[in-house]
């Protein structure tokens, strides 16, 4: 359960952080709180499993990125996790994750998503991938966007 508090804390940032120097001192200051108060609420609602992050979602075609793919990967099981640490954390991969495959349709299970003013750009940030992951690979494919999705976080229903 959350409290009035916290319920007007998930709903002033829903729609986003405010675009200013101290964002959560802004947040605070229009709900009554201190900042030191806001930031320990968050935490809590973390801990408690109510949020599980307050993250950016960049819409990257208006950076200039508008090649984006995501690179699946068929990845040896027992280095899957070493493996996909390094990927993750390479400066062009924006999420990296883990899937079960479905096979025999889908045998990947390493996710990263590239993006790039390009194709070429992506392909070349594959291959950097490729030759990260070496022989633990046995195969791999790349599933370009081809429109923007609405990215939207948690949003709590109207009371009434």
């Amino acid at each position: 359960m959350i409290d009035a508090t916290d319920r007007q804390i998930i709903e002033s940032l829903q729609g986003g952080l405010p675009l200013v120097a101290a964002p959560y001192a802004q947040v605070a200051a229009d709900l009554g709180l201190t900042e030191a108060a806001l930031l320990d609420r968050l935490a809590a609602l973390k801990a408690r499993g109510v949020i599980r992050r307050i993250a950016a979602a960049p819409n990257h075609y208006k950076l200039g990125m508008t090649s984006n793919g995501m690179t699946v990967w068929d990845v040896q099981d027992d280095l899957i996790t070493e493996l996909g640490a390094h990927i993750g954390a390479l400066p062009f991969v924006t999420h990296c994750y883990e899937r079960p495959r479905a096979l025999p349709d889908w045998p990947y299970n390493l996710f990263a998503m590239v993006h790039g003013s390009s194709r070429d750009e992506v392909e070349d940030k594959r291959g950097q991938i490729a030759a990260i992951l070496g022989s633990a690979c046995r195969g791999s494919d790349i599933l370009y966007s081809t429109r923007i999705l609405k990215k939207t976080g948690l949003r709590l229903k109207q009371k009434g």
